[in-house]
């Protein structure tokens, strides 16, 4: 009888531990699913901001535009988020904050106006070797923009980069824009120039499912 009662307990003391045991691996599951949460990318949550320069002494002009278009994103990790994001932005969205709201119209109609596909400036971003390029597409030509890359602890990214537009084939856009801006764009030295590189900033938010 001693024998029989002590089988039946060594019976209930192992299937409490096999309990345990799946009890532990579904925390452990559960763990792991928590260290792989997904960082995604909102459009609302970013914003692209550009300079251009006017006058041989090369003073900024800032502009940003207020639509990007993209789906949301996800990866495993920012770069992952990141890599192979698709977007648009709408040209009529460029805004400068001109006291005398004429800016926004000469740049949408003689510097974009000029060129062709003036509807939109499209691109992706890619990540290779931990190097981040967007490969851009404005007037009819697609060209890739380096981007140096600064992500922080709160999961704040920025994306910069220079615009060179004659890898655009956009330098008669930009005579056509210095034409309509030319007294405005003089300096001391009574000379109208506006430069052919365009400092670019990309700022996001990545969400942490």
């Amino acid at each position: 009888m001693k024998k029989i009662s002590f089988l039946l307990l060594a019976f209930t003391l192992s299937i409490v531990a096999c309990k345990n045991e799946k009890k532990d691996t579904k925390t452990t599951e559960t763990e792991a699913t928590e260290k792989t949460a997904q960082f995604v990318v909102k459009p609302e949550a970013t914003s692209v901001k550009w300079t251009a320069y006017k006058t041989t002494e090369k003073k900024g002009v800032g502009g940003e535009f207020t639509v990007l278009n993209f789906d949301e994103k996800s990866g495993a990790t920012p770069q992952e988020a990141l890599n192979n994001l698709t977007f648009s932005i709408p040209i009529s969205s460029v805004f400068t904050n001109d006291a005398t709201n004429t800016r926004d119209a000469k740049i949408k109609e003689s510097f974009f106006g000029a060129m062709l596909d003036t509807e939109f400036i499209k691109g992706t971003i890619k990540v290779e070797n931990n190097k981040y390029i967007a490969a851009l597409t404005m007037n009819g030509s697609t060209n890739n923009l380096p981007l140096d890359v600064k992500i922080t602890d709160e999961r704040r990214v920025t994306l910069s980069g220079v615009m060179n537009l004659k890898d655009w084939n956009a330098l008669d856009a930009l005579a056509s824009l210095n034409k309509v801006c030319f007294d405005l764009h003089k300096g001391p030295d009574g000379v109208s120039k506006t430069w052919e590189d365009v400092a670019i900033e990309v700022s996001t938010y990545l969400r942490e499912n």
